[in-house]
C-alpha cells in the first residue's frame, strides 16, 4: 500500500519515489536525518538534508566533504516529486520528525521523540499521516516519567548534600542532549559547574545555537592541585571506573537515564545515586502519540516492538513492527539498557 512512499529495507527505510533513505544504517546517495546522535546520522553518505536546527552538532558528526542541506522547521522540499518537510521531535537540539508526502499519501517517521517541555530543544508536534513510523525504546507499561520539576529538584538536593559533605558530584549522561538538558536543570548558586571533553564539545554547539545554559567549565582546562569539593562534573558514562575520575577525590556519582526505572540498573552500573530522566517518549506518551496522529498504519521500530504492535492491534490500530537495526547497537550509552 506505500511501497512507493516508503519501505524498509537492510539499509533502513528507504523513499522509493524520493530515491533517498530516512537515517540509514550505512551509506548511501542520499540520506535524510532525523537528527545528529550517530546511530542516526552516519557519515560516509553523499548527501544529507536534515533540520536547520541540527546544523552546528550534524557538521560534528559529518566528514568536511559531505554535502549538507538544511530546511527549517515547517518548510517544505520536492525530492524527486516527493513533499518533504521537519517538524520538531523534542528529542534533543534539531531533532525532527520527517514527513513525506506523495500522491495523496502522507508517512511521518518519528525518529527518537519525547512529548512535554523541554528547554534545550523545541517541542514535540503532532502530524496528522496516513502511516507514521514510531520507536519503542521504552515501549512496556513499566516505563512512565515523571515530571521534570521534581527529579531536577532531587539532583540539585544531591548535589547540595555532597557539597556540604565535601564530596564532588559527578552526574552521567550522554555527551549530546542527555548532558546539554541536565545543564540546564542544574542550580548554579549550588557550585561550580564542569564538563567532561565530549559533553563540553556538544554543550558548544548547543551555545552556538543561541541555547542558554549554565556557565561551565571545560575539566581539561584545570592544571595542577584544584579543590573539587561541592563541584559538579557532567560526565559521559564510560568515564566511570576510569583513572579520569582519580583527579576528583571523593565523589558521589549519578547516572540520569530512563533505565534507572528499572530495579536493579543503579547498582549494576555501580552507582550512587539514579535519577530516571529519558528523551525518548515512555508507554502513556507513545499512544497519546498514535492517538493525537491517527494514522491508518503504525510501523514499530527500535526497541519493544512486539509488545507495542500487539497492544495496538488489540485496541483498534493497523501496526506492523518492522525490521530494522538493533536499537541497541548503538555508541548512545545512555539509551542502551543496562546488562
Amino acid at each position: 500500500m506505500y511501497d512507493q512512499l516508503l519501505q524498509s529495507t537492510p539499509c533502513g527505510l528507504y523513499c522509493p519515489a524520493g530515491g533517498f533513505h530516512v537515517d540509514p544504517h550505512k551509506a548511501v546517495d542520499r540520506a535524510v536525518v532525523t537528527h545528529a546522535h550517530s546511530d542516526h546520522a552516519r557519515s560516509g553518505s553523499r548527501h544529507y538534508l536534515s533540520a536547520r536546527r541540527s546544523e552546528k552538532l550534524l557538521r560534528m558528526r559529518m566528514d568536511a566533504d559531505a554535502e549538507l542541506q538544511f530546511l527549517d522547521y515547517g518548510k517544505s522540499i520536492s525530492v524527486n516529486g516527493v513533499n518533504v518537510c521537519f517538524y520538531p521531535a523534542g528529542h534533543m537540539l534539531g531533532s525532527a520528525q520527517v514527513r513525506l508526502e506523495y500522491r495523496g499519501q502522507v508517512a511521518v517517521i518519528t525518529g527518537d521523540y519525547k512529548l512535554g517541555n523541554d528547554p534545550t530543544c523545541e517541542s514535540w508536534q503532532p502530524v496528522r499521516c496516513n502511516l507514521l513510523v514510531t520507536e519503542s525504546t521504552f515501549g512496556l507499561p513499566i516505563y512512565r516519567w515523571d515530571p521534570d520539576t521534581p527529579i531536577f529538584a532531587a539532583i540539585n538536593d544531591w548535589w547540595r548534600n555532597n557539597r556540604d559533605n565535601g564530596k564532588c558530584s559527578v552526574l552521567y549522561g550522554y555527551a549530546v542532549g542527555k548532558s546539554q538538558r541536565l545543564l540546564a536543570g542544574l542550580d548554579p548558586s549550588i557550585g561550580p559547574i564542569y564538563t567532561h571533553g565530549a559533553v563540553e564539545k556538544g554543550t558548544d554547539a548547543y551555545r552556538r545555537t543561541a541555547v542558554e545554559l549554565p556557565k561551565t567549565t571545560y575539566v581539561g582546562q584545570i592544571t595542577g592541585k584544584h579543590d573539587w569539593k561541592g563541584a559538579m562534573v557532567v560526565a559521559v558514562p564510560s568515564a566511570h571506573g576510569t583513572p579520569w575520575m582519580r583527579r576528583f577525590g571523593r565523589v558521589s556519582t549519578a547516572m540520569a537515564s530512563g533505565w534507572m526505572a528499572i530495579r536493579g540498573a543503579r547498582r549494576r552500573r555501580s552507582v550512587d545515586r539514579g535519577f530516571v530522566i529519558s528523551d525518548h517518549v515512555d508507554w502513556p506518551s507513545l499512544l497519546e502519540a498514535v492517538t493525537l496522529c491517527d494514522p491508518d498504519t503504525v510501523w514499530v521500530t527500535h526497541g519493544y516492538t512486539a509488545a507495542v504492535t500487539r497492544y495496538l492491534r488489540e485496541t483498534g490500530r493497523d501496526a506492523v513492527a518492522i525490521d530494522s537495526q538493533s536499537r541497541f547497537d548503538i555508541d548512545d550509552e545512555e539509551e542502551m539498557p543496562p546488562s
